[in-house]
């Protein structure tokens, strides 16, 4: 897996910006959650495996994120306290009635969404699905998103010795399905 390198941008929430939101300002709110859309769709779908479900997903957590803006504390920043947002609707969303619904429906028409069809070489998605949500979120937020791990330790709500070891974990487990044969090496 090869790392993203970091956009080099500031992440921080921008003081008059959140001030206005938390005043009722959809336009000043639009601004801040503008930057994080992106970011927070990588997160959803390489959490829910699924495209639609992750889009929905991150206008679930834009909504939750309007209604609990008075939440962010002041000079806390916007990306870690948005995404954890994000992770929580994706847990909420797998464990919801319809999350077996769904698979079960897919797997009823040969296991593959149209998705999965046009990357079906790929074995990478079906991996990540096996590992533990906790070990997948951390997985995604560091490869996919290029996050340190200081931040996916707010955004998890766990120690950095926590993620390290999920981290790992989700890594060794990984490298489990993808050995590496002398002709590779």
């Amino acid at each position: 897996m090869e790392r993203i390198q970091d956009d080099g941008m500031e992440h921080a929430a921008d003081p008059d910006l959140v001030r206005d939101a938390k005043h009722g300002d959809e336009a000043a709110f639009t601004a801040l959650l503008r930057p994080l859309l992106e970011p927070a769709y990588r997160l959803a779908a390489g959490m829910l495996q699924d495209r639609q479900l992750a889009e929905d997903a991150v206008q679930e957590a834009a909504v939750k994120a309007w209604r609990k803006i008075n939440q962010l504390r002041e000079g806390t920043e916007m990306r870690p306290w948005f995404l954890g947002i994000v992770a929580n609707q994706c847990r909420t969303t797998r464990r919801g009635r319809w999350w077996g619904v769904l698979k079960i429906d897919a797997q009823q028409h040969g296991g593959q969404a149209p998705d999965d069809v046009a990357v079906r070489g790929i074995d990478l998605r079906n991996a990540l699905k096996r590992l533990h949500p906790a070990q997948r979120l951390v997985v995604v937020l560091y490869f996919y998103l290029d996050l340190p791990l200081e931040e996916i330790g707010i955004i998890a709500g766990a120690s950095y010795a926590a993620v390290r070891g999920r981290l790992y974990r989700g890594i060794r487990e990984l490298r489990a399905d993808f050995p590496i044969t002398e002709a590779q090496a």
